[in-house]
């Protein structure tokens, strides 16, 4: 059981606080301020009000639960003081306070969207719902409904607040210049060993018959729920769409949410209560079913099926692959040329096969934080070679035959200014974001309510919470 409760937990907080540690809080009602009060046989603390921003309270709790969220995310607590923990959930509500007070727009309706988008994440990784209401002690999924939808609007003004102070801040070439030199020689950054690679990808062709077997069958199974079957159990059966699956095919969705062209057009295009012909996208052939339309947002349950790839048309594609590798080999064409010529990937095509960097959007990958998978390609290559043919899986589970060659490698070395002027840009624009952060503190600090009790005004803050 403790198993699973510690399962429900890290998909919970691994969902919510994905690009930064944010820390949970409930809004209570300042009529509810229980204060902290003491036994005086045992000195035994009672939760309270530790702190105050603006109409934000901080429980004593409050710290509990967040010593209790970076744990859950497998990160050690055994360094952060209490003093540190409340100094960043004071930080939170003020990013929090001033994104109302600056009229910065969090619809109910766009925080609602997220919240369905992440218990549909939890349900399917954890298993049932009732799990995490009983995780977090709620009475029940509607009491933990409310208590998520306050978690998920408090964090959503908190990042819109951040994203407003860090996308004012622009720097010009010249502070990048005054940035580098004023770096001390010996403190100067150095940068890991590099490479640039790229890649020709050759995608086994479908058949028309395996088409039109998934075709076929998702007829079959609009012809069956027509008839009285239950579509979500279809999907819950049937579906390939691992996001959805375990929820019977369920999204919730909008123009903006983040889905295939195609998938959205038939979407928008159905009646509440409809279901469409199959289509194509590139994940494979779905159907769809509109169960609800709420103004903008739509409410829908689909079911994805993909042919199946057969030997003869993965053996075509190597063999395919392995002619275009012999003729860069014998010097007929280049690499780049035969990318941008014959290569089945549209994303790398252009760029002569150039792979992208997700992490950093440009073409160089740290040998120390490269996948695993692409470095096992990649890492005993000489200059100008080129790999062996092998197979490979994109996120939706399709197989593709790649060649994969080392185009440039840049050793480990002291930053250059002209070399590596990209990375002391980046760098020199998160300083001057930092500081930028750091004035915003300083002069929302002054201007707003902000009340620390008991023992915390004993703290040695990095921000002048206690206004001496």
């Amino acid at each position: 059981m403790k198993s699973i409760y510690n399962k429900i937990a890290l998909a919970f907080f691994l969902l919510l606080f994905s690009s930064s540690i944010t820390f949970a809080q409930e809004i209570i009602k300042e009529k509810i301020d229980t204060i902290r009060k003491s036994n005086v046989d045992h000195k035994q603390k009672i939760d309270g009000v530790v702190a105050k921003v603006g109409d934000y309270i901080i429980l004593d709790s409050d710290i509990d639960k967040a010593y209790l969220e970076i744990s859950s995310q497998g990160n050690s607590v055994k360094d952060i003081s209490r003093c540190q923990m409340l100094g960043k959930l004071l930080e939170d509500k003020l990013y929090a306070h001033q994104a109302i007070q600056d009229s910065l727009k969090v619809t109910d309706s766009e925080v609602k969207s997220l919240m369905e988008d992440q218990l549909s994440h939890m349900v399917e990784q954890i298993g049932s719902i009732d799990k995490v209401v009983k995780y977090y002690k709620k009475n029940s999924e509607e009491e933990f409904r409310t208590y998520f939808f306050d978690i998920l609007k408090e964090n959503k003004l908190t990042s819109e607040m951040q994203k407003k102070i860090v996308d004012a801040v622009e720097i010009t070439p010249e502070e990048v210049r005054n940035f580098f030199k004023s770096i001390p020689v010996a403190d100067l950054p150095v940068f890991g060993a590099e490479m640039e690679v790229a890649q020709i990808v050759v995608a086994p062709k479908v058949s028309q018959a395996e088409k039109q077997k998934v075709i076929d069958k998702l007829n079959e199974f609009k012809k069956e729920i027509l008839a009285g079957s239950s579509f979500a159990t279809k999907a819950v059966l049937y579906s390939q769409d691992p996001g959805s699956r375990a929820t019977g095919g369920f999204y919730k969705m909008n123009r903006k949410t983040p889905f295939v062209k195609e998938f959205k057009d038939v979407a928008f295009s159905l009646a509440e209560g409809e279901i469409s012909a199959p289509f194509e996208t590139d994940f494979g052939y779905h159907i769809i079913y509109v169960e609800k339309i709420k103004g903008q947002d739509i409410e829908l349950r689909h079911i994805l099926l993909t042919p199946v790839i057969t030997e003869d048309a993965l053996k075509e594609a190597k063999e395919k692959i392995e002619l275009i590798r012999k003729r860069i080999e014998d010097k007929e064409i280049t690499f780049a040329e035969a990318a941008r010529t014959m290569s089945d990937e549209k994303e790398t095509r252009a760029n002569g096969g150039a792979l992208i960097n997700p992490k950093t959007q440009d073409t160089r990958f740290e040998l120390t934080k490269m996948d695993p998978s692409l470095y096992s390609q990649v890492s005993n290559l000489k200059g100008g070679e080129v790999s062996l043919p092998f197979m490979d899986e994109d996120q939706s589970g399709k197989k593709k035959i790649k060649i994969i060659t080392v185009t440039n490698r840049i050793e480990a070395h002291t930053a250059d200014y002209s070399k590596d002027y990209t990375k002391i840009k980046d760098l020199a624009l998160k300083d001057k974001q930092i500081k930028a952060i750091g004035k915003w503190f300083d002069e929302k600090i002054k201007e707003t309510y902000i009340k620390i009790i008991g023992e915390y005004r004993d703290c040695n803050f990095t921000n002048n919470w206690l206004k001496k």
